[in-house]
């Protein structure tokens, strides 16, 4: 089964995320700060992640920026969950190796499994 972790401080959209994947059969990992997630993804080696990128203690610019420093965590497929959309955090998130992004004011469930499978299968 593979593993993504979430690491989203929004319990709505973290609930939805949560319950959508998992009906796919994808095993959920959750963490709920910027903190939390990077010592989930050293510890449980999640097949991707979903990040937000405001968020408290380190937001997902800082943790992808850490994620670069470890060879083992860069190689994770990484989605970016953005409040915003705006084409230059979308390119700051490329630029520190985000394989794509979902924007949560055009929130799709469908998007995200669409999204999921193209990184890392069923």
């Amino acid at each position: 089964m593979k593993k993504i972790l979430i690491i989203e401080d929004e319990e709505i959209l973290l609930d939805l995320l949560q319950n959508k994947l998992i009906q796919e059969g994808y095993e959920i990992l959750v963490a709920r700060d910027g903190e939390e997630g990077l010592q989930m993804m050293r510890e449980a080696k999640p097949d991707l992640i979903l990040l937000d990128i405001i968020m408290p203690k380190l937001d997902g610019f800082e943790v992808m920026e850490e994620m670069n420093k470890d060879k083992k965590l860069k190689s994770i497929p990484l989605i970016v969950i953005s409040n915003s959309g705006q084409p230059v955090e979308i390119d700051r998130a490329e630029k520190l190796g985000a394989k794509d992004w979902l924007i949560k004011t055009e929130f799709d469930p469908q998007e995200v499994i669409d999204k999921t499978i193209k990184q890392i299968g069923k």
